[in-house]
């Protein structure tokens, strides 16, 4: 049974779908150090947001399969070392989706009417009604700075306030914003026009200290910011110095750039609120994201791909299951174009037809490049690593589409360029399940991409098919299955044979030596 660490606390009902299929191993709370020191005995890490998964963790763990993050945020974990290393990431962007909304919402409410505050000042026996007039949210403009599922929620409750949106968000289309009700711009001028803006965006290289002195500067006076996203998209020395100004009215911050936050000055300033990373603290968030996760990682190791992996093209459950059995076709072209190459891979150009080109075709072309490389490299490779390794070497990936497949609803037609020629492999798939190898190399053919295949090319005369036939009985191995696919008669044939066990080599060279038949050779599809 597979082992799995787990470093942070997870809720119940995550670790019971865990440990129904893995070996779990509760370690709370241990450092990088120790981490690195057990992880090659684990295949699988789950965290949340406490534990920092580096590259020195992720190169340590020889046996690591999958890193879950029971929540949102995955930048504690090193995903270009976990991509490298062929170790897929998932989270649960949609569990606790609602619970940083509405806390988002209510910081919004506690800077517009100063709660925090009068509750203090209440408790310390003094009855100041007038120094917390406050401001309502009816009329002023929202500015969000990202509008991913929690942007686009936190939107559609602000509109329900009264509150006119505006939104920055490179990923989100004008007519989707159209659609719920957002004017969508470039941030700068969400930072201009905005009374009131709120920040859900990831941290990256481009979002790091976003909010900084200068991008304050180009903001209203006494405009007020909420960050519930992550620390480090805002300059904190910066910040505090606009809010004693007075240049910033007020800020809501539940993230911080170092956590807990020691050091942060946002802790001295009276008019700002400050919670210690809550907003996706609820109990119900807290049990969707461990269960989602959990369900995840036993996708994982059951051979499923899991629905929101990071380091993964993003499908809809739906649509992934319409596009399971042709994730299987592409493996298989990739295995038989890998194993019948010969010289150095320059290229791979692959042709997606017919329905395919209505769908995502990127996790396709990683299930073919898996199969591609897999035999023949002697280090793990996989969905996640496969397009980086083929970069790393220099095989240059075509993608192409076309509407049209011919006699079939959809086609994978894969081309592979080597030093010493070009070889041509396409497939489909019948009914709702079964991969063809419907082409190879011109020649059409109907081969089931399963066991062991042998291939000879022979020129198409009597007597060829039995000799072969004969010698693989001798060896007793059974045929099988048989397809041979010509141009003319008397003219170049291939011959495909599905027989039950792998064929020696010496077979192998003597069937090549036989009248009329060359280059025999093995494809075997159970790798």
């Amino acid at each position: 049974m597979p082992k799995l660490l787990v470093t942070d606390r997870i809720a119940p009902e995550g670790l019971k779908i865990l440990e129904s299929k893995l070996d779990v191993d509760c370690r709370l709370g241990i450092p990088e150090d120790k981490i690195a020191a057990i992880i090659s005995d684990y295949a699988g890490l789950l965290v949340r947001s406490q534990t920092k998964v580096t590259r020195r963790i992720i190169e340590s763990a020889s046996s690591l399969k999958v890193i879950g993050r029971a929540g949102v945020g995955v930048d504690n974990i090193d995903i270009d070392a976990a991509t490298e290393c062929g170790v897929m990431v998932v989270n649960s962007p949609g569990g606790n989706t609602l619970a940083v909304v509405e806390f988002t919402l209510g910081m919004m409410l506690a800077l517009l009417r100063h709660i925090p505050q009068a509750h203090a000042s209440l408790r310390e026996g003094q009855w100041s009604r007038s120094r917390y007039v406050g401001t309502q949210a009816l009329g002023k403009t929202l500015g969000i700075i990202g509008l991913g599922r929690i942007g686009t929620e936190v939107a559609l409750r602000a509109k329900v306030f009264g509150m006119e949106v505006i939104g920055s968000d490179p990923f989100l289309s004008q007519q989707r914003a159209q659609s719920l009700g957002i004017q969508l711009m470039d941030y700068r001028e969400v930072f201009q026009k905005a009374d009131l803006i709120t920040f859900h965006c990831p941290l990256t290289k481009e979002t790091r200290n976003l909010i900084n002195a200068e991008s304050i500067a180009g903001m209203k006076d006494g405009v007020l910011l909420v960050n519930c996203a992550r620390g480090g998209v805002f300059d904190e020395n910066a910040l505090t110095a606009a809010l004693a100004s007075g240049k910033v009215a007020g800020a809501a911050i539940d993230v911080y750039s170092e956590e807990p936050p020691r050091n942060s000055p946002l802790l001295q300033c009276d008019n700002v609120v400050t919670t210690p990373h809550l907003a996706a603290s609820t109990h119900e968030a807290q049990v969707d994201v461990a269960v989602d996760v959990a369900e995840q990682i036993v996708d994982v190791f059951d051979g499923k791909t899991p629905k929101s992996a990071v380091n993964l093209p993003a499908i809809p459950l739906e649509i992934l299951g319409e596009l399971r059995p042709y994730l299987v076709l592409a493996e298989k072209l990739g295995r038989m174009q890998g194993q019948l190459a010969k010289g150095s891979m320059d290229c791979v150009e692959i042709l997606y037809g017919g329905h395919l080109v209505s769908h995502e075709t990127g996790v396709l072309t990683r299930s073919f490049l898996k199969g591609l490389m897999g035999p023949v490299m002697p280090r793990s490779v996989n969905m996640v690593n496969a397009p980086l390794l083929a970069h790393q070497r220099g095989i240059e990936v075509v993608e192409k589409r076309e509407s049209s497949a011919g006699d079939y609803a959809s086609i994978i037609a894969t081309a592979l360029i080597t030093s010493t020629g070009r070889h041509d492999i396409a497939g489909t798939v019948f009914g709702k399940s079964e991969p063809r190898i419907i082409r190879l190399d011109g020649y059409r053919m109907d081969i089931v991409p399963e066991g062991h295949v042998l291939l000879s090319d022979h020129t198409d005369k009597a007597g060829v098919i039995g000799r072969v036939g004969t010698e693989i009985g001798k060896v007793g191995v059974n045929i099988a299955g048989m397809h041979v696919g010509r141009q003319k008669i008397g003219g170049d044939a291939i011959m495909v044979l599905n027989v039950d066990a792998q064929l020696p080599d010496e077979l192998l060279d003597y069937l090549s030596t036989l009248d009329n038949i060359s280059n025999a050779r093995m494809v075997d599809f159970s790798i």
